[in-house]
């Protein structure tokens, strides 16, 4: 399947102007989406921080065009207050972002759920579902009325062995989403997450029991599932990230082959 448009040419993003967070790799579904939203028109920039950095920069030269890397941290507040700053001076305006930010110590994921200490749990919170609503609130005044948020999710609506804080985290990120959806809403601004199924990701690999879900993701969907190939999610934050569903905010699109909606 090829996409529809070129660097330059009229598709579905033609115009836009998208922040996008978490590009670590080429099975990064944000890399994907990065990669999909410049091929559909889009004018990008990438955050990244820390180790992360360098990685998210070397990155972009895989990318059909150049994109720049801003430093953020969202747990850092110094970071959020210059992140305006720095999109202005790349874009000057967002009609979107691409929330794809999560993280949980060790100690808040691999089965210990009823041992986790509250900093740990806390970490994973903060990192994974309160994040969503700092990066958009930081970009507030920069981000267009009728501008698209779009975050990624793991379906929350099951306990995953061995995902536990993380999979508390994904439940709250869903909370948020809808919160901001409310209060946005005024500005025409939609928010909606995309819930993906297993994707063997760099996030994922840090899971413990992460070959039990792939299997879960091999065998059980009613539709075919790769578990290598990032592209079908990222297509999804795309439509959302686009103007054809202009009257959708609050949702959680699955993308996980059906497995959500069936018991097999």
């Amino acid at each position: 399947m090829t996409d529809l448009a070129t660097p330059g040419s009229a598709g579905l993003l033609n115009g836009k102007r998208l922040l996008i967070t978490g590009v670590l790799s080429d099975m990064s579904i944000a890399f994907q989406v990065a990669r999909i939203a410049q091929e559909q028109g889009a004018e990008i920039v990438l955050t990244s921080f820390g180790r992360a950095l360098p990685i998210t920069e070397e990155m972009t030269r895989l990318l059909p065009a150049p994109a720049p890397v801003i430093r953020l941290d969202v747990t850092r507040p110094e970071d959020l207050e210059r992140l305006p700053l720095e999109v202005t001076r790349h874009l000057g305006a967002l009609d979107g972002i691409m929330h794809s930010i999560a993280y949980a110590p060790p100690g808040a994921l691999g089965g210990r759920f009823l041992d986790t200490p509250w900093q740990d749990a806390a970490t994973a919170l903060h990192v994974s579902a309160f994040s969503l609503q700092a990066l958009t609130a930081s970009c507030a005044d920069v981000l267009e009325d009728g501008a698209s948020v779009v975050g990624l999710d793991f379906d929350a609506s099951l306990a995953w062995p061995g995902y536990d804080w993380m999979g508390v985290s994904k439940a709250a990120l869903e909370a948020v989403a809808r919160y901001l959806a409310l209060y946005l809403a005024e500005r025409h601004i939609r928010v909606n997450l995309v819930a993906a199924g297993m994707i063997r990701t760099v996030a994922a690999r840090a899971i413990p029991n992460t070959d039990h879900l792939e299997t879960i993701w091999r065998n059980r969907p009613p539709l075919s599932w790769d578990v290598s190939d990032p592209t079908p999610p990222a297509r999804a934050c795309i439509l959302l990230l686009s103007d054809w569903l202009s009257a959708t905010t609050g949702e959680i699109l699955h993308v996980d082959g059906g497995l959500h909606a069936v018991m097999t």
